[in-house]
């Protein structure tokens, strides 16, 4: 925000204004309001009030220019002034309290908030006593600048601009430069670039080494074959992509170090169109091979090579362009149906049975190609042993979800009876299938409880697609099946009894009447590992979730809060109480910064109970509370920068400094409005200092990008689940 940026703004908004002004160059409100993309009426109103010199109705554009030319380059008393006539809705020279109210009402619906009226009279009390220094019923424009000097960043926003008072910032130019051409980003991906060269390699040594063994049998054959041995190492491949538990195991290894595993899935994708377009190559070639020979043959005998049985053509019973084709249709299939826009879009049972067509196109490759077996030995062994372990897991006996607490942000909290010999590690997640909402149907969900509660797990399920919403949907049934009478349940309601009660503020309200007992079959595979299993081996692990993407952090959080109590001693002469040192061979962490960012308010009910908990844990056991910082931020909120929003923001602070905990969500940890300025957020991280800092992050794959470019710029090594 400088004197450039303010000069593009103005003349953004002479451009606007002059496209909606017409002719007579004059503006109604109507107009203003649309122009300025103010989406309340109430500040559209007062700007437009305030710019209106005259009273006359309507603003000329010389007229609103002038007046947005002395904010954009009046001193910071001028901006001050605009902000009180803002503020000083009847015009009387001073802000009384059904004033501030008023204002503050609608800040609070400019950013998304609802809160009761008592609580609103509150905040207006808080700002209203703190800023009337003379106690006369009313604030005047010198005890409002003396209020708003003891925040020295809001009268720095004041002089700073006014592009951001009236309008959205204008989106940031992007580099010229390809971020996959600097040096940082290739030697941050060196270990999935080097996976990728060594991916490419091979495969072109495989489509050289057999074009030339056959390099005397015609151009379209040279290509077939080559391709087709490129098919037989690909194929297996994508098999062993897929195999779960080697690579669970595989991240307890060194060799997680060296192999991109977190991009498994990614890889697997990259494969799948790799096969298809050699598959196409190879059988395109192999017809074109055909065509030669039914020309040099006098006679059109490319039909016959294709439908039926040819001596000398490969497979088994020389039936190797027949089982191509169907191969061909399989693929082209399976990788259609796999596409986003299908999986995303209602259609998952598309893609789920054209899936399983990977026992077929197995089957089928076997007979197809006389070599491919030895490439599929070992991945095919490893692939039905591991559905075996996981068919013999879930299907003992089966499992039960004992509660249910259905949160009004659309998010399902499901409580499932733990298997006895059910082990896994915080942040592992599973598939879980219910029969009663999709016989067939099984879905990855993260675990979202610690390992150390024995009884249970937790799954926090939102729902975003339609088993999801389906899964939401039953259990709103007044009927479900009936919970059995068994000990479980009863220690259920008494252990975690905490989890459903109110532990925060107004802003967290965690209805205790919005969980229901029940006992509905289900069946869990899993554990499976992820990339937050290497946190405790971090020695500054910044933990950064989204929305739901809070849940493999959940497990995370509660487990180091596990490991706390264990490590608690008492002095048995003074009872005073510390936590000894955290680090051992399991866990290196020294300092744990936990950044969750919702869009809005309702959506911090997930884990909100969880997270008081935590705070009073850790203030029992470590009273400065440095080893676990929270930072929580609330998207749609306005600022201290825009003006629409400084005062409701003060007020918000005014009050959590007298009452020690936030308004909006109950936490002492101050919701912060607005999305992180990550360049201060890893700023403060890199000069804290304690050791090497990799940040985990669950969320969007866009701001997934953002925060892994800044950790490139920093130096921290970045870890995404897939989401």
């Amino acid at each position: 925000m400088s004197a450039a940026k303010d000069a593009e703004w103005l003349r953004w908004v002479t451009k606007q204004f002059g496209n909606i002004a017409g002719k007579d160059k004059e503006i109604n409100l109507e107009e203003f309001k649309a122009a300025l993309q103010v989406k309340e009426s109430f500040f559209a109103e007062r700007f437009f009030a305030l710019f209106d010199a005259d009273g006359s109705g309507t603003i000329s554009l010389e007229e609103l220019l002038k007046a947005l030319s002395l904010l954009v380059h009046g001193n910071e008393m001028d901006k001050l002034r605009f902000l009180f006539q803002v503020y000083d809705v009847d015009g009387s020279g001073s802000i009384d309290p059904e004033e501030l109210r008023l204002v503050l009402r609608w800040c609070l619906r400019e950013s998304a908030l609802a809160l009761p009226e008592p609580r609103l009279a509150d905040l207006t009390r808080a700002l209203f006593e703190a800023a009337d220094k003379d106690h006369s019923g009313s604030i005047t424009f010198e005890e409002l600048q003396q209020e708003l000097e003891a925040f020295p960043g809001v009268m720095e926003n004041l002089s700073i601009s006014a592009a951001t008072w009236l309008q959205p910032q204008l989106p940031a130019q992007k580099s010229g430069r390809p971020q996959y051409l600097t040096w940082l980003y290739w030697h941050n991906h060196r270990s999935t670039v080097a996976f990728l060269g060594g991916y490419i390699g091979l495969n072109l040594l495989l489509f050289a080494l057999a074009a030339l063994h056959h390099a005397g049998l015609g151009g379209w054959l040279v290509v077939a074959r080559g391709c087709g041995q490129c098919l037989n190492f690909n194929c297996a491949f994508l098999a062993v992509l897929m195999l779960r538990r080697c690579l669970t195991w595989l991240r307890t290894t060194p060799v997680a170090e060296v192999l991109p595993l977190d991009q498994h899935i990614a890889f697997h994708q990259l494969v799948g169109y790799v096969v298809l377009a050699l598959a196409t190559t190879h059988t395109g070639a192999h017809v074109a091979n055909f065509s030669r020979l039914a020309q040099q043959d006098g006679r059109d005998v490319l039909t016959e090579y294709l439908l039926y049985p040819h001596s000398g053509t490969g497979g088994l019973g020389d039936t190797a362009a027949q089982t191509g084709l169907v191969l061909q249709g399989l693929l082209v299939a399976m990788v259609t149906f796999s596409c986003p826009c299908i999986r995303q879009s209602g259609h998952f049972q598309l893609f789920y049975w054209t899936h399983l067509s990977y026992i077929s196109i197995w089957t089928l490759l076997i007979l197809h190609g006389p070599h491919f077996w030895k490439w599929f030995a070992v991945p095919g062994c490893l692939f039905v042993l591991e559905k075996v372990v996981g068919l013999a897991g879930w299907r003992t006996g089966g499992l039960h979800i004992v509660e249910v607490n259905l949160l009004p942000s659309k998010v399902t909290h499901l409580v499932i009876e733990r298997p006895q010999f059910f082990h896994y590690k915080p942040g592992d997640f599973v598939y879980l299938n219910i029969p009663a909402i999709a016989t067939y149907e099984w879905h990855p969900f993260t675990i979202s409880s610690a390992p150390e509660q024995r009884e249970t797990l937790w799954l926090h399920i939102r729902s975003l697609g339609q088993w999801t919403n389906k899964l939401y949907e039953y259990f709103q049934q007044p009927e479900l099946p009936s919970p059995e009478l068994k000990p479980l349940s009863r220690s259920l309601r008494e252990k975690r009894s905490w989890c459903w009660t109110q532990v925060g503020g107004d802003g967290a309200q965690l209805l205790a009447n919005t969980h229901r007992l029940c006992s509905v079959k289900c069946y869990v595979d899993g554990p499976y590992g992820t990339p937050t299993r290497q946190i405790f081996t971090s020695e500054h692990a910044v933990l950064i979730g989204a929305g739901i993407g809070i849940t493999p952090f959940a497990s995370i959080l509660q487990s180091i809060m596990y490991r706390y109590r264990r490590r608690k001693q008492s002095c048995p002469s003074c009872h005073h109480s510390w936590c000894e040192d955290l680090r051992d061979e399991e866990m290196m962490l020294r300092k744990v910064d936990f950044i969750w960012i919702n869009r809005d308010q309702k959506h911090f009910e997930w884990f909100v109970s969880l997270l008081t908990k935590l705070e009073m844990e850790q203030a029992e056991q470590e009273p400065g509370g440095r080893f676990l910082e929270m930072h929580m931020y609330m998207t749609s909120a306005l600022g201290k920068n825009d003006m629409k929003g400084v005062g409701l923001q003060l007020a918000l602070d005014l009050l959590a400094t007298k009452e020690q905990r936030d308004l909006i969500t109950g936490l002492r940890t101050r919701t912060q409005p607005g999305r992180p300025d990550w360049s201060k957020v890893f700023g403060k991280v890199a000069e804290e200092k304690k050791g090497k800092v990799q940040v985990f992050f669950c969320g969007s794959p866009a701001l997934a990008k953002v925060i892994r470019t800044h950790c490139e710029r920093f130096g921290f090594r970045f870890f995404k689940e897939n989401f």
